[in-house]
């Protein structure tokens, strides 16, 4: 996530590969919208604008929710979820791809809300659910005042009620309808996707980058501090072993070209990284390194500053500065100066 658009802030208007086979009912025709086989998509309207940050609801058996948004959009999700049927003695499951602030944020008032609900996490994760305060603390530095306004404060969630998934998991969603939830590191460590046997869909978090339905246009989401190219290459390819039937981001809605999409996805993941390398070779500092990385990129996706509020929305998902500086970090490990790999 980064840093929140400002009235009036001028933003480098660079999108990325676009996606073909957008599903139509993500656009804007409401805060929920109803996507086959008991799927619907939330609008958790983060931060109080819409198409930021999408949960999913799994109307089943065992009714699941997948992310939920920040703390500050807790009490939207539970509105929605009232108005879908799904009250407080109902939802059997939440389960998040991972446990930034704007997919998990709202994970312990939402548990609060749902006190049958039992929560899935990657086990790298866990211990941050149930005590949030260094995520906070580190989340405080990054952001300042603004954490309070755009995210809000995670509650803790008790530590019995988790679910902790390693490498691999299941979440039971009746009738023989499961979601298979599986490690998929690159973006976080604490990163999984959840595919559902039912319908094919999967939940691909950040893992496959930011998607914007306004553009149909994918791009990479590459944070510090656990931004690694080989395990987020290797997540998409586990994405793609899998033959999902259409992909549901996080941020923001369904694509059903599932090749195309993981294809620039990765495509994506080697253009930034090189541009990064170089302009690290070149000795420039974060600044420079930026507008070299912004400049090196700019052609691959023309047309980006047509509608400036969608740009400005685009670098709120994922600033360039937070991908660079993920990229710089992750080169610095896996490059040190003097490997010869630099």
């Amino acid at each position: 996530m980064g840093t929140p658009p400002q009235p009036g802030g001028a933003h480098a208007r660079e999108g990325a590969t676009a996606v073909t086979g957008h599903d139509e009912t993500s656009g804007s025709g409401g805060d929920v919208v109803e996507l086959g086989a008991d799927v619907f998509a939330l609008d958790t309207r983060m931060s109080g604008f819409a198409g930021i940050t999408a949960a999913y609801l799994v109307r089943s058996e065992r009714p699941c929710l997948v992310e939920t948004g920040t703390a500050t959009s807790a009490d939207q999700v539970v509105a929605l979820l009232a108005g879908l049927g799904v009250g407080p003695a109902d939802l059997a499951t939440i389960a998040v791809t991972h446990i930034h602030l704007d997919h998990a944020g709202g994970v312990g008032d939402l548990a609060a809300s749902f006190p049958r609900a039992r929560i899935v996490v990657q086990e790298r994760g866990a211990a941050h659910l149930a005590d949030p305060t260094r995520l906070l603390a580190s989340a405080r530095r990054v952001f300042g005042p603004v954490l309070d306004d755009v995210f809000g404060l995670l509650a803790p969630t008790p530590a019995d009620r988790l679910d902790v998934v390693d490498e691999l998991g299941s979440v039971d969603l009746g009738g023989g309808r499961r979601l298979e939830v599986f490690h998929s590191p690159g973006h976080a460590s604490h990163h999984v996707g959840l595919l559902d046997s039912a319908t094919g869909d999967l939940y691909v978090g950040d893992a496959a980058g930011v998607y914007v339905p306004e553009t149909a246009q994918l791009r990479p989401a590459t944070p510090p501090p656990d931004f690694d190219l080989e395990l987020a290459l290797g997540s998409l390819d586990a994405f793609a072993a899998r033959q999902p039937t259409r992909l549901l981001f996080s941020h923001f809605g369904p694509v059903s070209d599932v090749g195309g999409s993981l294809a620039g996805a990765a495509d994506e993941l080697h253009a930034w990284v090189a541009a990064a390398r170089t302009a690290r070779a070149e000795g420039l500092d974060l600044d420079h390194a930026l507008a070299r990385v912004v400049e090196l990129t700019a052609a691959r996706y023309p047309g980006w500053g047509d509608d400036p509020a969608v740009a400005d929305k685009f670098e709120f998902l994922s600033s360039e500065r937070a991908n660079v500086t993920g990229i710089l970090r992750y080169l610095d490990r896996a490059e040190p100066a003097g490997s010869g790999l630099a």
